[in-house]
């Protein structure tokens, strides 16, 4: 019976892993409350319902979506030029502007002139940014970073412990005599199964260990993602991405 104490050791880590998963997950769907003073049902001026374009795009694709979407707008506002290159370049700088276009002028510097790939990081950084994702934290519309890290952390460990158990269920079948093996390989099967299947859970919670929007989040994003790229290219943008634009648009967008 010498590997019943390594079918122990792999319940137990493969245990871990799982409980881990299962409690960011539950964390990450609870909602988190509502900011004072904000209606969730309240509709913007750009036609997104119960979400600005700037949230949506938070929502959909994070930072760098919302810094896509500010650096989109102003091209479109002849404020910045995008060029197929790779580069952006400052038109106006004169223009006021909202927190995310004055980052986006701080990012690209007083040279006027700047990589696109330098650019992202930055805004996708700036206060206004993380703001935002707070605002949308408070609402219950947006999963927090301690908890997708949470997520990707338990990932981590169920990933491990279902290699660990594959490694101990290997060896404790080499350990023991061919006519004894039947119990030690159904042993073995539950703890893969149940880490199989809570990385199955993970994956589709997290992949790829960055997803944004809490489920009543998504819901609202939801009525969102049929917006015409013609008619509504800033809200298509948002929620589905650069592979909506224009040629030379996702050109210079390209990481």
């Amino acid at each position: 019976m010498i590997w019943v104490p390594l079918l122990l050791v792999a319940f137990v880590v493969a245990g871990v892993g799982c409980v881990r998963v299962c409690r960011a997950s539950l964390a990450a769907a609870r909602p988190h409350g509502t900011a004072e003073g904000t209606d969730v049902g309240e509709t913007d001026a750009e036609g997104t319902g119960e979400l600005t374009v700037c949230e949506a795009a938070y929502l959909a694709g994070g930072p760098f979506r919302v810094t896509d979407l500010t650096l989109v707008s102003m091209h479109r506002a002849r404020r910045l030029l995008l060029a197929h290159t790779g580069w952006a370049t400052v038109v106006d700088a004169t223009a006021a502007g909202d927190e995310l276009e004055r980052a986006v002028l701080g990012a690209i510097g007083p040279g006027g002139q700047s990589p696109i790939p330098a650019v992202r990081p930055v805004v996708a950084a700036a206060d206004s940014v993380r703001l935002l994702a707070e605002g949308l934290v408070a609402r219950g519309l947006a999963v927090s970073e301690e908890a997708r890290r949470e997520m990707a952390a338990g990932v981590r460990t169920v990933r491990a412990g279902f290699l660990l158990t594959l490694v101990l269920g290997t060896v404790a079948v080499l350990l023991v005599p061919g006519d004894e093996r039947a119990p030690v390989i159904a042993g073995f099967a539950m703890p893969l199964v149940g880490a199989g299947l809570c990385l199955l859970i993970g994956g589709i919670e997290v992949y790829p260990y960055t997803r944004w929007a809490s489920p009543a989040g998504q819901r609202l994003l939801s009525g969102l993602s049929s917006a015409d790229p013609r008619t509504d290219p800033l809200t298509a943008l948002a929620t589905r991405g650069p592979s909506v634009l224009e040629p030379e648009l996702r050109a210079a967008l390209r990481p």
